[in-house]
């Protein structure tokens, strides 16, 4: 008799994510040979039915005979759940425009405000209630499943589940994946004839070994000549800030600045975006008041082009018809979500490059009770994480310093006290003015009533 596993994914009516997830699945070996159920959650109902579809039809292309479920209730999705994974999040541009500019209006020398800095904080704010009904709902009705996290802000999130539930919960990124690949194209090397291990903290990894696989050699000495090698500007919105962090610290810093530099107050010279994320006239605009009801775009990085575009916009695209013509792209994902599942549910060790769980001593120099990102052996008794190296001692002060953000924005919201929220706005590297936090923890309350919890001076 086959093994039944049932896999919930809630926030399915995410068109990047809930397509790539679902083929994953499908296509995995193990998992096809399982009496396998796919319960597809979202609050969106439309954006629900048109994953619905599309699973569906991507379940037939695949020749699979698996039940998919579709509900907009919660408790349905949980029921008989082995394992949970959830990638949620509201209006996301909307709000992210508010969480870049609110602050900087401040004179916040935030980039991104997705994870880091004050923008990050009201971001945690939001998500943190519906991921903490979830997991609490998890302990009531499927106590023993696994909660697969990708919603951001993953290291504080992650965090706070832990400390108010009892949930196996386990935060995912890929992040550490762009990490090594940045290496291996500067060593010019084939990233599978290299060895590596990271520690630190998500969006903030330091790549703490890179040696050649069959010899053991130790490459950082060739990195750091490589990188002095390299034009100037090269890949200048993504490498630069990592660039210079390898000169100061000895080690590569991941995923780019975009990300890494939300932690950072100088990072903003290093990322040519910075002062214009989400683009827009302040006489006539504001970025999260679209008139044609499309989704904000942000400018993001120099890299991607955006200003390669038609004068006038066509057509709206399907992008879950783009996605099922252009199958291929989801032959292969590189998340670490359903390996996970897979080493969990058949007893198949695995080790993965990253994980994000609460440190117990396994990334020395850093807070133990914080969540850090660190390598992991997953097999049938669960996720094992694996003892790192030390980082270089500026960069754990830096970490360590968000690891006390993130207590204090989870006792804020615990107790519903502004006062702690502020706390955490002044302890941030970015910070301004006394003034000016008060002023903007009033402001974003103010703009965000309709989704940030109910809190307090």
């Amino acid at each position: 008799m086959s093994k039944k596993l049932k896999i919930t994914i809630i926030g399915a009516g995410s068109v990047s994510f809930c397509p790539t997830t679902v083929s994953d699945i499908l296509r995995n070996e193990s998992i096809q040979n399982a009496d396998l159920e796919i319960a597809l959650m979202d609050i969106n109902e439309e954006a629900l039915r048109i994953s619905t579809e599309f699973c569906e039809k991507l379940k037939d292309s695949c020749k699979k005979d698996a039940k998919i479920e579709s509900t907009l209730d919660l408790k349905q999705a949980l029921t008989g759940a082995d394992f949970v994974v959830t990638a949620i999040e509201k209006n996301r541009y909307h709000y992210w425009s508010q969480d870049f500019h609110v602050p900087r209006k401040y004179g916040f020398r935030q980039i991104y405000g997705e994870n880091g800095g004050p923008g990050g904080m009201f971001h945690t704010l939001r998500n943190l209630g519906p991921m903490l009904e979830i997991a609490k709902a998890m302990e009531e009705i499927c106590p023993n499943a696994y909660l697969l996290n990708y919603t951001n802000p993953e290291a504080k999130l992650v965090g706070m589940i832990t400390k108010a539930t009892n949930i196996k919960v386990v935060g995912l990124c890929h992040g550490e994946q762009i990490g090594i690949g940045q290496v291996a194209k500067i060593l010019e090397m084939d990233k599978n004839d290299i060895e590596t291990e990271v520690s630190g903290l998500n969006h903030f990894g330091v790549v703490t070994k890179i040696t050649e696989k069959k010899t053991g050699r130790d490459l950082y000495p060739e990195l750091r000549i490589k990188e002095r090698q390299m034009e100037k500007l090269a890949q200048w919105d993504e490498l630069a800030l990592s660039r210079i962090m390898l000169r100061v610290y000895g080690v590569w810093v991941y995923p780019g600045a975009n990300h890494i530099g939300e932690y950072i107050a100088w990072s903003d010279q290093f990322l040519a975006s910075a002062q214009m994320q989400y683009f827009y006239d302040p006489m006539t605009e504001k970025p999260w008041e679209d008139k044609d009801g499309e989704p904000l775009e942000f400018i993001y990085s120099i890299a991607g082009r955006n200003w390669e575009k038609d004068l006038f916009k066509t057509d709206k695209k399907d992008v879950f018809k783009e996605a099922f013509d252009a199958e291929n792209k989801f032959t292969q994902n590189h998340e670490y979500g359903v390996p996970i599942i897979e080493a969990i549910a058949f007893d198949k060790p695995l080790k993965i490059g990253a994980v994000n769980v609460v440190n117990n001593g396994y990334a020395p120099g850093l807070p133990d009770g914080m969540v850090v990102e660190i390598p992991a052996v997953v097999d049938g008794a669960g996720i094992h994480p694996v003892h790192t190296q030390p980082i270089p001692t500026g960069i754990a002060a830096m970490i360590s310093t968000q690891g006390a953000i993130a207590d204090l924005i989870y006792d804020a919201y615990m107790e519903k006290d502004r006062k702690k929220l502020l706390q955490a706005i002044l302890l941030d590297p970015t910070v301004s003015t006394y003034s000016n936090a008060v002023n903007l923890i009033n402001e974003m309350f103010e703009l965000q009533k309709d989704i940030l919890p109910e809190m307090y001076w």
